[in-house]
């Protein structure tokens, strides 16, 4: 199924006591933790990861609608909306 050729290795760095955890659970479903990690990165290049799917396209959604909402109240992100020099560095002003 896997051919040597065509893999390639990586690193990664985990503390003692997470790699404990991968160990007992690899044991526990007859594979390995370079399995478990390679079955996991299958299903994340898969799309298979629904949850960081769904999270990256809430945050997209909600991204349109600030940007949506500055638009419509003339607030955008202009270079003539910013501070001066003298009016950042107003250390009075916040007094």
């Amino acid at each position: 199924m896997w051919c040597c050729d065509n893999m390639k290795n990586i690193t990664v760095s985990i503390d003692d006591e997470v790699y404990r955890r991968a160990r007992i659970r690899a044991a526990e479903q007859d594979t390995s933790v370079s399995g478990l990690v390679r079955d996991y990165l299958i299903q994340l290049s898969n799309g298979a990861n629904s949850s960081w799917q769904s999270e990256f396209g809430r945050l997209a959604v909600l991204e349109q609608e600030i940007r949506d909402q500055l638009f419509a109240t003339n607030r955008g992100l202009r270079s003539a909306d910013n501070l001066t020099r003298e009016e950042l560095h107003d250390r009075d002003a916040l007094h």
